[in-house]
């Protein structure tokens, strides 16, 4: 499932290439068909994300995506092309459209209903009115691991398995640690590492965790062959050698989702 930069990087993509223009919005899929009609030729106001959920506003109405496990959107130049594949939305601006095909959520809501999305999410780290300190209060009163709870939507948003495992490494935390056991100077240290590491990834189009020393570069080593692309410490490096203390990386599963930690730098 995409992370939550790969949802800012989209929100900045659509909005620099539809904002403040009238656009073409069609479901050729028919699954969106009355939800589009809706929107079709109204002025693309701006597009936001938060945590893995995008939005597009036109008014008082808003187009909600989450893309899910599946969900792609792909630009294509004027003029278009007949859909190919069950595109959910196909949207037009004045020199490029886009096709959604797979979301697990493609919907019209009004501008409570986007609020009332907003208010059961945590705080994303990529969003300037984020409130890192009502994760905090969750936390810190939680039983459950740290590693579960960074990927709980509902305490912090946008963070996925990737930027999990990563920032647990960068901060030797080890991932089965109870929220109620962390430090809130740990957890400071966590949030603002998010929150450059998710922005890098805004920038680059893909998570890069490492730091300079341990770039294949500093250490004479390939660069990571992984369909994620991006430099990583633990993530799907399972039994491969820590980059700092050379101890076999462990996997286990955590709630359905694969968990990657060293268990000398995280002890």
């Amino acid at each position: 499932m995409p992370e939550g930069h790969t949802l800012h990087r989209l929100a900045g993509l659509h909005d620099s290439r539809f904002g403040g223009h009238r656009v073409r919005v069609s479901s050729p899929q028919g699954r969106f068909a009355a939800g589009a009609s809706r929107v079709d030729g109204a002025p693309f106001e701006r597009a936001e994300a938060h945590g893995k959920h995008l939005f597009h506003f036109y008014g008082p109405e808003v187009v909600h995506v989450h893309l899910g496990l599946y969900g792609t959107f792909t630009e294509f130049p004027l003029p278009p092309q007949e859909p190919r594949g069950q595109v959910r939305m196909r949207l037009i601006g004045p020199d490029t459209g886009t096709d959604l095909r797979g979301p697990t959520a493609c919907e019209l809501l009004t501008l409570d209903e986007v609020t009332a999305l907003r208010e059961r999410l945590g705080p994303d780290p990529l969003r300037a009115d984020a409130e890192p300190e009502r994760a905090w209060t969750r936390i810190s009163r939680s039983r459950t691991s740290i590693a579960a709870l960074l990927l709980d939507q509902k305490i912090l948003a946008g963070a996925g398995n990737v930027y999990r495992a990563e920032v647990l490494f960068r901060h030797g935390i080890a991932p089965y640690t109870p929220g109620r056991d962390l430090t809130e100077q740990q957890w400071k240290l966590i949030w603002d590492d998010l929150v450059e590491l998710m922005a890098d990834g805004v920038r680059v189009g893909r998570i890069d965790t490492v730091r300079p020393e341990h770039e294949p570069e500093a250490m004479g080593r390939e660069p990571r062959q992984d369909r994620h692309g991006g430099e990583v410490y633990v993530y799907r490096r399972a039994n491969a050698p820590c980059l700092v203390c050379g101890t076999p990386i462990a996997t286990a599963d955590l709630s359905g989702r694969n968990l990657y930690w060293c268990p000398e730098c995280q002890s």
